[in-house]
């Protein structure tokens, strides 16, 4: 779990930093918008993530 945790971020951060690349948010605003980058890819991961064995 750690690894798709750590992919998460990956994605996350790569997000971000082309937002701010492309002009779309400010270096100062990155703390905000990394954090609801984070929400929402996290949240699409976990809803596709197929059901774990019990």
């Amino acid at each position: 779990m750690a690894s798709m945790q750590e992919q998460v971020l990956r994605v996350s951060k790569e997000i971000v930093v082309k937002f701010i690349e492309m002009g779309r948010v400010s270096p100062a605003g990155f703390a905000e918008v990394f954090s609801n980058v984070y929400t929402s890819v996290d949240q699409t991961v976990r809803k596709n993530m197929p059901p774990a064995d019990s």
